[in-house]
């Protein structure tokens, strides 16, 4: 098997409003890469986010007096406290210069995935509202426009409580197999397997982060090729469900 990789340059700066489909397939045509079938498209969250108006102006926001009082556990900006609680369904802990909640989509993370970096001064960047159905619908748009069967995965940095250093994951998933399980196959020993299943789209998503970066780089979007992962999935899949969490359990 040959899997290759490619960053999506040419992208422009997307604002509020902004197709990122388009922007997608004008940077294919500028660079001369086509979309073929079985292809994957990795978009970073942030794009996604500010095409939709995701973007909050922190002198807009009104703290409460949880997020006072939060602000002063965390050493955070208690305006960034605000949206903070406003997006979790959940605050599961709190230390210096974190929270980490349950978001309102189901994700475990620090700080409900709200961002600053590659942001404008004075403004924070939520999480897309919905982001399988936001990669649906680049999915249905560059299908449309070019005839290939995709998949599109929407990706995020996240840390883990349990390694140093950030990983891809899938917040969002179109077209692609998501969670592949394999229990009951054999293993090379021919020994069943019972608890086997594997994050397709978060090892996905991690690897086109390593073509991605985490900085400067400005390359919002990869092609990922030469995998047979496209199906129907869903970022959703991938979620464990809080009663087999035994980081969670009370």
């Amino acid at each position: 098997m040959k899997v290759e990789i490619y960053a999506l340059r040419h992208m422009p700066y997307v604002k509020k409003g902004d197709d990122v489909a388009a922007f997608i397939l004008k940077a294919l045509r500028e660079q001369k890469l086509e979309l073929r079938d079985g292809d994957v498209v990795v978009v970073t969250e942030k794009i996604v986010a500010r095409a939709e108006g995701r973007e909050v102006e922190l002198s807009s926001v009104t703290p409460s007096r949880e997020a006072e009082r939060l602000a002063k556990v965390t050493g955070k900006d208690p305006r960034l406290v605000q949206l903070i609680l406003e997006e979790a369904k959940e605050v599961l802990a709190v230390g210096e210069n974190f929270i980490i909640v349950e978001t309102k989509h189901g994700f475990v993370c620090a700080n409900a995935g709200i961002d600053q970096s590659n942001v404008e001064e004075g403004k924070v960047k939520l999480l897309p509202a919905d982001p399988d159905k936001s990669a649906r619908e680049i999915k249905s748009k560059l299908e449309a426009a070019t005839g290939k069967k995709v998949g599109v995965i929407i990706t995020d940095s996240f840390g883990r409580s349990f390694r140093l250093g950030s990983v891809g994951i899938a917040i969002g998933c179109a077209g692609v197999i998501a969670l592949w399980d394999r229990r009951g196959e054999r293993d090379l020993l021919g020994r069943e397997l019972q608890v086997t299943r594997v994050a397709v789209a978060d090892n996905i998503a991690s690897a086109a982060n390593l073509v991605m970066g985490e900085g400067s780089e400005g390359i919002p979007v990869a092609i990922v090729r030469g995998l047979s992962v496209l199906g129907d999935g869903s970022a959703r899949d991938l979620i464990r469900p809080k009663e087999n969490d035994v980081f969670r359990r009370r």
